[in-house]
Formats: structure tokens, sequence, C-alpha cells
């Protein structure tokens, strides 16, 4: 019984439950990119393409993140929208990071 119910909930979401575990997958292996991009940053602090690369993976691992969440639901132009804002984010983080490194260590 807690099968079917299980199974009626991930179908009136639009999605069946052999479309769940590829999800699951593509959440994995965001979830590795968001850590290995935060150990890349603690061991790149010095490094300012180090940094970038690791918060570009960073941004792209947490856009896969959303997308693997949300393919179960109708998301169809707010993804790009998303896409959008995210990088707009990364843009300015890195700004953050290039001003603050010289600040910090002059030119």
């Amino acid at each position: 019984l807690q099968d079917r119910c299980l199974y009626s909930a991930f179908t009136t979401l639009g999605c069946e439950l052999e479309d769940m575990s590829s999800v699951s997958y593509l959440f994995i292996v965001a979830v590795f990119g968001v850590g290995f991009s935060v150990i890349v940053l603690s061991l790149q602090y010095k490094h300012l393409l180090g940094i970038l690369l690791s918060l570009e993976l960073m941004m792209l691992s947490l856009f896969l993140m959303i997308v693997s969440i949300g393919s179960g639901f109708n998301f169809e132009g707010q993804l790009c929208l998303i896409l959008i804002t995210l990088s707009a984010c990364e843009a300015s983080l890195g700004l953050a990071v290039l001003v603050s490194l010289i600040r910090t260590h002059g030119n």
C-alpha cells in the first residue's frame, strides 16, 4: 500500500519512478561537484584563476541540483531565468574575489 501511495504521488507530479533514479544520480553528481569545488577553493585560496574556476564549478553544480530537483515539475521558462540569475551571482562573486585579492595583496 505504501509503494502504491508513493507511486501515485510521483505520477501526480508528472514523473515516473524510473525518472526518479536518474534524478537522484544527477543530484549525487551535483553534490560531489559542490564538495569538490569547496575542496579546490580551500586549497587554491591564493590563486585567482583557481578560485574563479572553483566558483564556476560550484555554480554549475548548484544549477544541476536545481535541474535535477525541478525535473519532476513543469519548469520550462523558469530554468532559463534561474540560469541567468545564477550567472549574475557568479559574476558578482568573481568580481568580489578579485577586489578583495587586490585590496589585500596590492597590484
